[in-house]
């Protein structure tokens, strides 16, 4: 039992590091193989391939040498069972020969010694599999062992129907926790009406998207509260608060599904004729019906049969289908061209009737039509108005539209 005492934690902890590099060899050869159009048009498969191939040599390296010690582990255990078995021989034949021991009964001491040996070999051997999973599981007991920091209250409050979708921030401070020297959004108030259509608009880094984030309570506030008709999002549960909102998302996620399912993400219970209604709404149902298989083609890893502006119309037509009262829109027609630019501001401005929506966009061309424009700086709101009394009195504002429009 004693070498399985020392070198058992040895092996256990080379099989978690043995896990790790082979995690870290897998996130390389991941996150290369998702960016393979930026690797060849910068030809850097050579260095890529190097990268990846030390990640794997590291993990070799470690695997060696979890390898090393098992086989320590074996061999100790092997050399102390057939000591062992060649002491009880030594002994008890000393003893035959004096006399004081009949052979019979040192023919059942080695009988009995060879099954202890086997035994405590077998256990070694179990033991060493034993530590070599226990090892490999820290990394999964690590995840199953990790909290969220957001949850569900104990006593959660419901949104009165109908949702009107009013919302208030009230002195918002937040502080990224990579970041906790600088506040993403600092003594931020602003009142939306229900129905109303609120640009952000502002330099990058001005804590647009942080303002959506903490909409979508993907983190709470450090001080002050932020509310949807009068509640508190801390005192809902989260799937009462995102249940109310829909998302078009700067960068869309597709799934490796058919387009059926992509856009039925949006809401599951949705019929087939309103998902297809959706994509009509989202000017998608043209590039849809062009492919080979229509409604039931699959999309790819991450949607890499489709551009950009696809992609994004395919985020539309989610939001479309979802149906919510309060809707956001992160850079929803970046990556579209003007043509379809144009089509798609007309099935947004028909989405937008009758829901709050909050949009984000840099192009100043798609925020003109919002019923108030907010100016953010530095997590603050420093100007705030329509198009035109924005540019009348100067300011940030100004100067963006002066940069976009003159250029």
């Amino acid at each position: 039992m004693l070498p399985i005492l020392v070198f058992g934690r040895r092996v256990q902890k080379l099989s978690r590091e043995s896990q790790d590099r082979l995690a870290d060899a897998a996130a390389i050869a991941n996150e290369t193989l998702n960016a393979s159009t930026a690797v060849k048009a910068y030809a850097r498969e050579a260095i890529e391939s190097g990268r990846y191939g030390s990640a794997i040599m590291r993990a070799l390296a470690t695997a060696r040498r979890r390898i090393g010690m098992r086989s320590l582990l074996t061999a100790a255990v092997i050399v102390l069972v057939f000591g062992a078995i060649t002491l009880v021989l030594w002994t008890g034949a000393r003893h035959v020969l004096a006399g004081t021991l009949d052979p019979g009964v040192l023919g059942q001491f080695v009988v009995y010694a060879m099954f202890a040996a086997g035994s405590v070999a077998s256990l070694s051997e179990v033991w060493g599999d034993v530590l070599r999973a226990a090892g490999a599981m820290e990394r999964i007991g690590e995840l199953l062992r990790e909290q969220p920091e957001i949850t569900d209250p104990a006593m959660p409050v419901s949104l009165r129907t109908p949702i009107r979708a009013a919302l208030r921030f009230d002195h918002v401070t937040f502080h990224y926790p990579t970041r906790p020297d600088a506040a993403a959004l600092n003594d931020f108030t602003l009142d939306i009406q229900p129905g109303e259509t609120v640009a952000l608009v502002g330099p990058s880094g001005a804590g647009k998207s942080t303002v959506l984030a903490m909409l979508l309570r993907f983190y709470d506030p450090q001080s002050g509260s932020i509310r949807i008709d009068g509640v508190d999002l801390r005192e809902m549960t989260l799937a009462n608060l995102r249940g109310t909102i829909a998302l078009v998302p700067q960068e869309t996620v597709i799934f490796s599904g058919s387009a059926t399912d992509n856009i039925r993400f949006g809401r599951q219970d949705a019929s087939d004729d309103e998902v297809r209604e959706a994509a009509r709404a989202a000017e998608a149902d043209g590039f849809i019906r062009a492919l080979n298989d229509g409604y039931d083609s699959e999309m790819g890893e991450r949607g890499v049969r489709l551009s950009g502006g696809q992609r994004q119309r395919i985020a539309i037509a989610r939001a479309i289908l979802r149906d919510a009262p309060l809707l956001l829109l992160d850079e929803a027609t970046s990556a579209l061209d003007a043509q379809s630019e144009a089509a798609i501001q007309q099935a947004l401005e028909r989405l937008e009737k009758g829901r709050t929506t909050l949009v984000i966009a840099h192009r100043l061309a798609t925020v003109q039509r919002a019923d108030r424009i907010v100016v953010m700086d530095g997590g603050r709101i420093v100007a705030q108005g329509t198009h035109e009394s924005l540019l009348a009195e100067g300011g940030l504002y100004a100067e963006l539209a002066r940069l976009q429009f003159v250029a």
